[in-house]
């Protein structure tokens, strides 16, 4: 690329970057209600967002060849267990993570 290409790269990054920060504060002010839709899609996504990550992550396991699927089924229950016990989505995703890593890398 070009000096001026790259420049022209960069401000279109940066000038998305903003637009996607910016746009929510703009399109929701604060004196204004949220919108009834917003809200519930703030309610329903997350739910949705863990559903589509277990069946992305489940698509290629064989539970007739290796390890059965031992490893992700420890680790969906323990993110399972972390979650209903502390309530905290970060410490939940990177408890499973460790610990499917853990058992692939060093167990099986």
């Amino acid at each position: 690329m070009t000096l001026t290409q790259e420049i022209i790269t960069v401000a279109m990054i940066v000038l998305a970057t903003m637009l996607t920060r910016f746009l929510p504060f703009l399109v929701f002010p604060e004196g204004k209600p949220t919108p009834e839709y917003i809200r519930y899609l703030g309610k329903a996504l997350p739910s949705a967002v863990f559903g589509l990550l277990i069946i992305y992550s489940l698509r290629n396991v064989s539970v007739f060849s290796g390890s059965h699927g031992i490893p992700e089924l420890i680790s969906i229950a323990l993110v399972a267990v972390l979650h209903l016990w502390k309530r905290q989505m970060l410490l939940s995703i990177a408890g499973g993570t460790l610990c499917y890593m853990l058992l692939v890398q060093l167990v099986f």
